[in-house]
């Protein structure tokens, strides 16, 4: 079973019905979201259309944490997550997406990019009221 990104199911401009004059199509498959957690590091690699590949980051312990007032990245174990605004239920379960604060061996920073699409953590240290 997996996701389906078809428009079939969309009302007529003029307010009606539409009726499915085919079936569905490969193309119009789409992907369950991949909820990345911590714990040891695991990827899946998914073949995507054009033949391009995407890495999903299952579950990761280290993130690549920029600090923006010197201008060095250097690779950081992550300790804990401490707050994730885009779900309740994922700050509950420790989810990773972006936007997530989580607390480094640097400090507390903020998860830039998308783990379950760009198939890496990246970060940027934050300051203590900027958490909150």
């Amino acid at each position: 079973m997996s996701v389906w990104h078809g428009d079939l199911h969309k009302k007529k401009p003029t307010g009606g019905k539409k009726k499915p004059y085919r079936g569905k199509r490969k193309f119009e498959q789409g992907s369950f979201p991949v909820e990345t957690v911590l714990d040891e590091p695991k990827r899946k690699v998914e073949r995507r259309r054009g033949g391009n590949l995407k890495v999903r980051v299952l579950s990761e312990k280290y993130a690549c944490v920029s600090d923006l007032k010197t201008g060095k990245t250097e690779k950081a174990e992550i300790l804990r997550v401490v707050k994730n605004p885009a779900n309740v239920d994922y700050d509950r379960r420790g989810v990773i997406t972006k936007g997530t604060i989580i607390e480094t061996s640097l400090g507390l920073a903020r998860v830039t990019s998308r783990p379950g699409q760009n198939g890496v953590i990246n970060a940027v240290l934050i300051g203590k009221e900027e958490a909150d």
